[in-house]
């Protein structure tokens, strides 16, 4: 009788943890303030179509389906790191005249948005210079006043003289620099001691007046050659492959409040770089890039450990590393702003913040007033690479259902026929255990249901016509397991086994088909999932998320139920309601069974002694 009673409370303390578990999850599901509902996809409640027209290429050759291709890829990506599932991205037309249309259920917030866009060019490069956005700030952040008045205004002179006057800024983090990123770029190391390069920013000297000429490199001679200055329009990015007069020119000249200053664009690695801040309060004389974007290994956002809200964690390749530990080595041995290394995102930069050590070890941490879709959308464009084409917003539209409220219910309907018909056969053919069916397939249902709200709040998930099609069809995959095990315990009592040798004999025999059944449907739904887009992404995660809670409904519900009904006394006599009645399945008779076995033996004998 031991085993029997361990069995008896082994089933009653599995039906009391699940029970804990459903709890537990429906808390989740209805806490206030909460949705309680799960997220609907495109074709179900609508969404917001963005179409992005492609306007040249990094190269600036003709741009090719490959590279559409390639951003449509990355494009993807970078909506799935929001978390965002169902989302459509497509294309018409092909090369110049192409357009990318992305499809996104809901509401898109602006993080979104602006990220699928974004061409995501990083570069680091040394700053040579630095000065107001605007050629007249008010008021003027003159460091100390000279009695002479030769230094009270930070004007520089019209003609490209290198030996204007350029004053460097506070802080931007101080001064309330709306960028995205407006802190600074530090190791990877909570324990390194607080330093300049943490502040992002240099502190402003006596010593104003910075010649926008390099240090390490040589300025041309008055009888070289001037190299051609590329830019659009005159607006930044505004690139040579030297620095001479004309690019100095342009520098002194340039006003980062002009309309489209700060739209950005393609740059070239490999050459000097005028341009504006991304929020235009600042302008930029850069060398060329000292390590390039294409460095990083890794990019995510996260919160700091120190408080200071979130950042995004840089890791270097081989290369990269080495290349990064080199040039900030050498830029924390000089004076501001030469000690500054700019962040260069699609030719604007996102912060210059200044070094005082060597940042050794592979790994940096960008720090700013970031908010966590600022973060993790700056992580997401690191971190699956840039565009090969520039694109721009040409429209963002809400868009209806595609499906109509009437064939949403027609489909619903539909699913609860199917449902009702599946508990209407199993009620009649296998009476009680028909119930324990029935009473397995609610549980299965609520689950579900709880997992669809918790994982469209926490990770986006979007219910569209074909996630809903993928769990009707898991009602028939769990009503499988059921008849599975149902047809094995009467197996064993046609076999002349009691209710309770043949409800532990039957669970040994069905459990081994109910996992290979189910991890084939799993194993399809996965292969399903990797290969395929869209929608078709929708129906492989809910079919197999549903047959993973099959699998836990089977062992943690259904089993322990058979369990303890087998061992009430009215289950167990065996009658026709129960489903199980031996008469009914045509079970053997122990009786005869043992009388045939000794009239066998007894003739045995008898031929032996003859």
């Amino acid at each position: 009788m031991a085993a029997p009673t361990q069995r008896h409370a082994r089933s009653g303390r599995t039906l009391a943890i699940l029970g804990l578990i459903i709890a537990s999850l429906a808390v989740w599901t209805f806490w206030p303030g909460e949705s309680h509902a799960p997220k609907l996809g495109l074709d179900l409640r609508g969404g917001t179509a963005v179409i992005l027209t492609p306007t040249g290429t990094q190269t600036g050759g003709a741009i090719t389906d490959d590279q559409l291709k390639q951003a449509v890829e990355i494009i993807r990506q970078r909506v799935d790191g929001f978390g965002v599932a169902e989302s459509e991205v497509t294309t018409q037309g092909s090369g110049q005249n192409a357009s990318i249309i992305v499809s996104i259920p809901g509401v898109t917030n602006e993080a979104i948005l602006e990220s699928l866009a974004t061409t995501a060019k990083l570069d680091f490069r040394p700053v040579l210079a630095q000065g107001f956005g605007s050629s007249m700030p008010t008021p003027t952040p003159t460091p100390s006043p000279s009695s002479s008045g030769t230094s009270s205004s930070p004007s520089p002179s019209p003609s490209p003289s290198t030996s204007a006057n350029i004053v460097p800024p506070a802080s931007p983090s101080a001064t309330g620099n709306g960028a995205a990123i407006t802190g600074g770029l530090r190791p990877n190391d909570t324990t390194t001691p607080a330093s300049p390069s943490a502040t992002g920013s240099p502190t402003p000297t006596a010593s104003a007046s910075v010649t926008p000429s390099p240090t390490s490199t040589a300025s041309p001679s008055a009888t070289a050659p001037t190299s051609p200055v590329s830019s659009v329009n005159g607006l930044p990015p505004i690139q040579s492959a030297a620095n001479d007069g004309a690019l100095q020119a342009a520098y002194i000249t340039l006003d980062c409040s002009k309309t489209g200053a700060t739209k950005g664009g393609p740059t070239d690695p490999k050459k000097f770089l005028v341009t504006c801040s991304k929020d235009g309060a600042y302008k930029y004389f850069l060398e060329p890039a000292a390590v390039e974007g294409t460095e990083i290994s890794s990019a995510a956002a996260g919160l700091s450990q120190s408080g200071g809200g979130w950042e995004v964690n840089l890791t270097f390749s081989a290369d990269g590393s080495t290349q990064f530990a080199t040039v900030t080595g050498d830029l924390s041995k000089k004076s501001p702003p030469a000690n500054q290394f700019g962040i260069v995102l699609d030719g604007l930069v996102e912060s210059a913040p200044s070094v005082s050590q060597a940042i050794i070890g592979g790994s940096a941490v960008i720090t700013g007033s970031f908010t966590a879709d600022e973060a993790k959308a700056l992580a997401n464009v690191l971190k699956y690479g840039s565009l090969p084409v520039s694109l721009e917003v040409s429209s963002v539209e809400s868009i209806s259902p595609t499906l109509g409220q009437d064939q949403l219910t027609a489909g619903l309907l539909a699913g609860a026929l199917g449902l009702l018909l599946v508990v209407v056969y199993l009620v009649i053919y296998y009476r009680a255990l028909g119930v324990v069916a029935v009473a397995s397939l609610l549980v299965a249902a609520a689950i579900t249901f709880e997992l669809f709200v918790i994982l469209g709040r926490q990770l986006g998930f979007t219910l569209s016509l074909a996630g809903v099609a993928g769990a009707i069809v898991a009602i028939g995959i769990t009503a499988d397991s059921f008849v599975v095990y149902f047809e094995r315990i009467r197996d064993e009592i046609r076999e002349g086994r009691n209710l309770r040798a043949a409800g532990d004999a039957g669970w040994i025999r069905a459990r081994k088909t109910i996992l290979a059944a189910d991890f084939v449907s799993f194993l399809a739904a996965v292969i399903l999932y990797f290969l395929s887009v869209g929608s078709v992404r929708g129906f492989a995660f809910t079919l197999g998320l549903t047959t993973l809670v099959d699998v836990a409904v089977a062992f943690a519900f259904t089993r322990p139920l058979v369990s303890l009904l087998m061992r009430n006394p009215r289950f167990s006599s065996g009658k026709a309601w129960t489903g199980l009645s031996p008469d009914r399945l045509g079970a053997k008779s122990p009786l005869g069974t043992a009388t045939s076995t000794r009239t066998t033996l007894a003739a045995s004998r008898a031929a032996k002694e003859s």
